[in-house]
């Protein structure tokens, strides 16, 4: 699959995952492409723990109670080095970004759903015993967890507001239609 078509196929699966294990290697694969992704002042702030414990994909499911984190298979957290990367700025956000991109694309491309999990991180009673199991030291955030697996359900895909809503040539020109939110 090229990388287009790997864009086009890419979704955030929302539903449940089927029980089929997500061989190490391509773990590893997976985790290589995020960390090929771009980095700020190359500083490489992301780091990625590989999840495939049942125990612990089961304790992750307990706490978040959370459809897509509760079922699968495999999993990959993002963690951050948070610290400045250059006199009063940081790049963390960007960097854990991109990697993020890198493994979704990079799962699609090996035929496997996932799904960006960052929303329920901002809670302290959700990422607090996440870290904790994890054994994330208190100099790291967790940013992310990518749930990487089978789908066992059909989960509903977003549809994308057309081109013309979104793009204009050579300057501002974007034509907002009372279907994209107004």
């Amino acid at each position: 699959m090229d990388v287009f078509e790997a864009i086009a196929r890419r979704y955030s699966h929302k539903a449940a995952f089927a029980a089929e294990p997500v061989p190490n290697e391509q773990l590893v694969r997976i985790a290589q492409a995020g960390m090929a992704a771009p980095s700020g002042n190359n500083r490489q702030t992301s780091e990625f723990i590989l999840i495939n414990d049942p125990a612990v994909l089961a304790e992750i499911g307990h706490i978040t109670r959370h459809k897509p984190l509760a079922s699968a298979p495999a999993m990959i957290a993002i963690v951050s080095d948070t610290a400045q990367s250059l006199p009063g700025t940081t790049f963390y956000i960007e960097d854990y970004a991109a990697a993020t991109e890198n493994i979704l694309l990079a799962a699609t491309a090996l035929g496997y759903a996932c799904g960006w999990i960052d929303y329920l991180l901002r809670a302290p009673e959700m990422d607090q015993p996440i870290c904790e199991l994890l054994g994330i030291p208190a100099d790291r955030a967790l940013m992310v967890i990518i749930p990487i697996g089978k789908p066992a359900e059909v989960a509903k895909r977003r549809t994308k507001k057309p081109f013309e809503e979104r793009c204009s040539w050579n300057r501002y020109a974007v034509r907002r239609t009372p279907s994209s939110g107004e």
